[in-house]
């Protein structure tokens, strides 16, 4: 299932990707990610791993306000948008970051992880926290508030993509199994498509030990 979605993923991102490079950022998200940064800079973190980091937008706020940042994503067009910018960048999945263990401080994944197969999203979380630091902090945000393990019927790209969204209660379970949840928050969205959704942002912190 897992190669199906991620070349479904693909081609779509691919796609989408100069269609998406224009768009504005939100102002939420915009809050979010400066708030983050704060914390990185409060707690001394320098070096900064963006996962699903489409075309770069974000991995550039990063670098251009002091932190050593690598992009990776799953499609070849977005990291060809993300090296236009100047940063690094590769194309890599979830399953396999090839990085050495330990490698970065801190890990920033925007609406990315949600498109993991609940079946395979363990995994993915191990294998960041195999390349974060001890004490390293994660930024998660996915949308959730119910439950879904499939091609979103309503998406308008091309293929449709894979969303796996959680309650509230289940998200903070799985990632408490393999980080300390330093924060939670959920996000209203006024303009959300489907009753119930909403954004869940979360703080995590991989262990020192």
């Amino acid at each position: 299932m897992y190669k199906k979605v991620t070349k479904d993923l693909r081609a779509a991102y691919d796609r989408a990707a100069d269609e998406r490079d224009k768009r504005e950022l939100s102002p939420w998200k915009e809050r979010e990610r400066q708030a983050y940064l704060e914390l990185l800079q409060q707690e001394d973190k320098h070096t900064l791993l963006e996962i699903g980091a489409g075309s770069g937008r974000d991995s550039l706020f990063f670098q251009q306000n002091g932190l050593r940042v690598i992009s990776s994503d799953l499609s070849p067009e977005m990291v060809r948008l993300c090296r236009q910018k100047g940063l690094e960048a590769y194309e890599m999945d979830f399953l396999n970051l090839d990085f050495a263990d330990a490698s970065f401080e801190a890990v920033y994944a925007l609406s990315c992880l949600l498109h993991v197969p609940k079946a395979h999203l363990a995994k993915a979380l191990l294998e960041i926290r195999r390349v974060m630091a001890p004490g390293g902090l994660f930024f998660l945000g996915v949308y959730g508030g119910i439950e879904q393990d499939g091609p979103w019927e309503d998406d308008v790209h091309v293929p449709k993509r894979y969303f796996a969204l959680y309650l509230d209660e289940q998200i903070k379970a799985i990632t408490g199994d393999f980080f300390a949840i330093r924060d939670f928050k959920a996000i209203t969205l006024p303009d959300s498509r489907r009753s119930g959704i909403h954004y869940q942002r979360l703080i995590l912190q991989k262990g020192k030990d």
